[in-house]
């Protein structure tokens, strides 16, 4: 049974804890010598480890199994995913612009290989989600691009319509790139349903180690040109010595990630439980996204009146980790650039928290947290009680 000086998790989203058996399977590679690209018994060994984690996060996200290329985490993957120079079928072929959404990561916000002069931002409705109409008209007319779209969003947990976005994608003959870093483990993970040319991977948001990520392409026959160039290591699609207790520790966690995705029914449980009670002390409570699908975990809110900034230092305090629905960058907190992108106005865009689930949260997490929020609301502002919906 929790204490109530027990601290309390709800950052899942940031990065989740790292699973047992994660860490008990890396800890045992960490003891064995090895180089994957050598060609005795250790590093036989270290291989084997390598491509067991290979055929593991390919069947989270439905591929095959040479489809999948390790690298060091989501922003390269994304680095790797955004390039204008492709191989199709053999033959070099250069994208000529990126569309990517509004409401995009800031690792896809950079453009990764593009020109400034050639990204073109698609607009967001007021849930977050991508403008199919706007869509459809910036890229009808475009020579061969990229369009990039997350599958769902960081701070809202809202679900783009991925199906549809494919579909326009290969209409107009465009390449389709989909940041899953937020929705694998989380939702089913489909390149051939989304119609996409190429998803990316991050293993810390479901319970592996950070610093690993993958890039999983639909056809291995139409790649994006590697961002690092060097020795032969993943099928020369990324050099450099594999970090083989990275990697192997990210098969792990794609394993139970993927047995999870069936008691989602559970989050989404814990979720609604969540909001009911931030509504039943602050009916003027806003939900961001709430129109939309989201994630079964992620909850976005906000309290006209109380700042996000203060409300986090107070449940710090309490030992409970939340997270701000504003970009953070050197200790420094801005307004939301998803927010802005949905119209929410900068005053309320300040007020917003983000609590996200995961594989380690329970009922009494959240019962606990909705235990402190009215003595928190009543200390910054009493009168956000009295607030009418």
């Amino acid at each position: 049974m929790p204490r109530a000086s027990d601290p309390i998790y709800l950052d899942h989203n940031a990065g989740a804890p790292l699973r047992p058996a994660v860490r008990e399977c890396m800890i045992e590679v960490l003891m064995d010598a090895g180089n994957a690209s050598s060609v005795h018994g250790h590093g036989r060994k270290a291989r084997g480890r390598i491509e067991r984690a290979r055929e593991q996060v390919a069947r989270l996200c439905g591929a095959k199994t040479r489809a999948v290329t390790f690298v060091s985490g989501g922003t390269e993957a994304n680095m790797t995913a955004l390039s204008p120079s492709w191989q199709d079928q053999g033959a070099p072929i250069y994208l000529d612009k990126l569309f990517r959404s509004a409401v995009e990561h800031p690792s896809v916000v950079t453009g990764g290989r593009f020109a400034v002069a050639d990204q073109v931002v698609v607009p967001v409705d007021a849930a977050g989600l991508v403008r199919l109409d706007s869509l459809e008209d910036l890229v009808k007319a475009a020579e061969p691009s990229l369009i990039s779209v997350m599958a769902a969003n960081n701070e809202t947990g809202a679900i783009q319509p991925l199906a549809r976005i494919g579909e326009i994608a290969a209409a107009h003959g465009h390449f389709f790139h989909v940041d899953a870093v937020q929705a694998a483990g989380r939702m089913p993970i489909d390149p051939d349903a989304w119609k996409a040319d190429v998803v990316t991977l991050s293993a810390h948001k479901f319970g592996g180690p950070q610093g690993i990520g993958a890039v999983v392409v639909r056809s291995t026959a139409r790649v994006p040109s590697p961002l690092m160039v060097g020795g032969g290591q993943e099928n020369w699609r990324r050099g450099g010595t594999e970090n083989v207790a990275a990697i192997s520790g990210f098969g792990v966690a794609a394993t139970e990630a993927l047995a999870e995705l069936e008691n989602m029914g559970q989050l989404a449980e814990l979720k609604a439980r969540l909001e009911t009670g931030l509504r039943s002390v602050c009916p003027a409570t806003v939900i961001f996204g709430e129109d939309a699908d989201r994630l079964a975990n992620t909850s976005c809110f906000a309290v006209p009146g109380i700042p996000a900034e203060t409300a986090l230092i107070a449940f710090d305090l309490e030992c409970v980790s939340v997270s701000s629905g504003s970009a953070c960058s050197s200790g420094k907190v801005s307004v939301s650039h998803v927010l802005t992108a949905m119209g929410v106005e900068e005053t309320l865009a300040k007020c917003a928290l983000r609590v996200s689930m995961g594989w380690n949260t329970s009922a009494e997490d959240i019962d606990r947290f909705l235990g402190l929020w009215p003595k928190i609301v009543d200390r910054l502002n009493p009168e956000a009680r009295h607030q009418a919906a």
